[in-house]
């Protein structure tokens, strides 16, 4: 049965240990465990086998190291110590699934490391096509703490293989992991990636680890893995030892499995006996589908932070766009970064909860502009990031190289525009907006704006994006040539949130162009906007008066409880 499938059906069990019990059997420190498939490959097949009569369903091969760093100076090349591990797993597991293994490369990327992005990815892929030439089933993707290699990894499994992909990041007692990722954040990068079944392994043990996996159930639709350690590691004697007994480990994992996770190991210290007491444990389990998955979101993350829109209005700076702005364009044509850097913070500090990120200038390479400007930004604010620009690859580049999940900015209703965008928000599991507009042009009425917005909906459904993952934006002129026209903006908007059930973006100061005291247009439009339902404003947070403004509707659309943000931060 193809293993997608079975996971609909049914509770799968992974194998425990592999390090434990090559530690066992006579592995000594320093030692690289791989290289066992090469000169001991009767102890790691006995292991697999042990495993096996436990009742594993996936018996993972002996590679979480088998990368070109660690296997460094050992004498054998990733291809033959993969290629090796496959085989010896496939003739143990019979007819169970084998899952290539690819743990953690063991350095820092880029800035806390010298590891690159293309580092990960092309160590990743070595291995994966090595794996998948020998018959792998599945790849699992495990022990990470850095999301942002997480990325890497995956699109190097999909990039290389038609191999599913299985996802599990190393959670601390804090809930996240060692560079700051949160569940909910892990779920919506790595779910937008494409990614078959995420979850949590290692580090904690099962009691440690069931609420992590409660809070993964809360926003996950796809099924939820969990390989939990025997129990917090201590040192006695010199020796690791780790105190869960397999009973406990079965009662815990037990009541994961009721929660929901639908595919369940162990990790270090778990060995054949942990496996065999969880069957048991959950023998008289009858698994049921889940009802109701969770409700889909509309969210954009950096690697530590996500910000949902449509729970509340969400900000975007606006101020990294050289239209309009001459520090900005002499910033980008000087390759100012500090510059642009001081924009970003300075506008987080003024409210700004996500940063749209412009560099159209024609007289600079904006596709490595764009792209070293989003590493810069990414490294120094932790808030998200919308990629905005009119050339599809400087997107791409950009999209692909983002530490976490960007909005789009954007692609319009033109047939040549969403057959160039729908494919990489596709692939990177961005969000993206949408603007009302296609071949005609733009048009002058609410209702040909919503015909063009359900247009760009529908467009993406048959590209497998979720409509969650669409903005739509109505599209604002100046009121100065355009006056007619702000109403069937704003009547847009309504009809899009309340007929296509999508949120809303607009770019509020364009609505002032050309007129004298803008910023108070600018924040009487954002208040009528605010009414109409627009989910997130495209504003300069550094106008005081629209930050106000957003403080005052927020208080009298009753989203403030008692006012007390607005009394706060407006007493004195």
């Amino acid at each position: 049965m193809d293993i997608k499938k079975a996971m609909e059906e049914r509770v799968l069990f992974f194998d425990g240990g592999m390090g434990t019990m090559v530690q066992r059997a006579g592995l000594k420190a320093g030692q690289q465990p791989e290289v066992y498939n090469m000169v001991h490959p009767e102890i790691i097949t006995s292991i697999h086998k042990a495993y096996v009569d436990a009742g594993a369903d996936i018996i993972t091969t002996n590679t979480f190291g088998a990368n070109e760093y660690k296997l460094k100076g050992t004498g054998y090349t990733v291809e033959e110590v993969v290629q090796q591990a496959v085989k010896l797993a496939r003739q143990a597991a019979g007819d169970r699934w084998v899952a290539l293994d690819i743990g953690p490369i063991g350095q820092l990327m880029e800035p806390n490391g010298t590891l690159s992005f293309d580092d990960v990815y092309n160590t990743v892929a070595r291995q994966v096509k090595a794996g998948a030439e020998a018959g792998a089933d599945l790849v699992i993707i495990e022990t990470v703490a850095d999301i942002y290699e997480m990325k890497a990894a995956v699109l190097a499994v999909k990039e290389n293989s038609s191999l599913p992909v299985m996802c599990t990041l190393t959670y601390g007692e804090s809930g996240r992991t060692m560079m700051g990722t949160d569940p909910l954040t892990a779920v919506n990068i790595l779910e937008g990636l494409g990614v078959d079944a995420l979850g949590a392994n290692c580090s904690l043990g099962p009691k440690e680890l069931l609420p992590i996996a409660e809070e993964i159930l809360k926003y996950a639709h796809v099924p939820v893995i969990v390989q939990p350690n025997a129990g917090l590691p201590r040192l006695e004697n010199g020796q690791t030892v780790f105190a869960t007994s397999p009973e406990e480990f079965a009662t815990y994992a037990r009541q994961m499995i009721e929660k929901g996770v639908r595919i369940i190991g162990g990790c270090c210290g778990t060995t054949p006996e942990f496996i065999k007491q969880l069957k048991e444990k959950v023998h008289d389990l009858i698994y049921r589908a889940p009802a109701d998955l969770p409700k889909r979101i509309t969210a954009a993350s950096s690697s530590s932070n996500t910000v949902i829109i449509g729970e509340e209005v969400r900000i975007i700076g606006e101020r990294i766009n050289p239209t309009g702005k001459k520090s900005i364009e002499k910033a980008l044509l000087e390759q100012d970064f500090d510059e642009l850097i001081s924009q970003a913070i300075e506008q987080k500090m003024a409210g700004a909860q996500i940063l749209d990120v412009n560099v159209g200038l024609p007289q600079i390479d904006q596709k490595d502009i764009m792209v070293r400007l989003v590493k810069e930004l990414q490294t120094m604010i932790n808030i998200p990031l919308q990629i905005d620009s009119t050339d599809p690859e400087v997107i791409d580049a950009a999209v692909r190289i983002y530490n976490g999940k960007p909005i789009i900015n954007s692609v319009n209703g033109k047939r040549e525009s969403m057959e160039a965008i729908f494919p990489i928000a596709k692939k990177y599991g961005a969000c993206v907006v949408g603007l009302t507009l296609d071949e005609k042009g733009m048009p002058n009425t609410a209702e040909e704006r919503f015909e063009i917005a359900k247009k760009i909906v529908y467009t993406a459904l048959e590209y497998g994006i979720f409509k969650e993952n669409i903005i739509i934006d109505t599209l604002v002129l100046s009121a100065s040539t355009n006056q007619e026209n702000i109403i069937q903006t704003l009547r847009a908007v309504e009809m899009v949130k309340t007929e296509l059930g999508v949120k809303t973006m607009l770019g509020i100061s364009n609505v002032s162009f050309g007129l004298p005291r803008r910023s108070l247009l600018n924040r009487t439009f954002l208040a009528m906007a605010l009414d109409r339902g627009l989910d997130a404003a495209i504003i300069d947070p550094l106008d005081g008066s629209m930050m106000e403004t957003i403080d005052a509707y927020r208080v009298l659309a009753n989203k403030d409880n008692y006012a007390g943000e607005y009394i706060n931060k407006h007493r004195n």
